[in-house]
């Protein structure tokens, strides 16, 4: 399993971060606090505090969506 934590300033950052997960054929999740959010909706995404640091957990590793993330990773 991966773990990773990002921050998102803007709505165009986070459709990237959505549009390089929907390409992923493994389920990956957004944790903030208790809340869990399918990286996968664009939705769900929105309705998160992106202000704040976000965990992205995930159980494969994907070259393209390893570059997405890598751009908003905070550790």
């Amino acid at each position: 399993m991966c773990e990773r934590t990002v921050r998102f300033s803007e709505i165009n950052e986070i459709k990237e971060f959505v549009s390089a997960a929907c390409r992923c054929k493994f389920d990956i999740d957004v944790v903030s606090g208790r809340i869990v959010i399918d990286a996968k909706s664009i939705l769900g995404m929105l309705s998160l505090n992106w202000d704040e640091e976000l965990r992205v957990v995930y159980e494969e590793q994907d070259p393209q969506f390893e570059n997405v993330l890598q751009k908003y990773m905070t550790s």
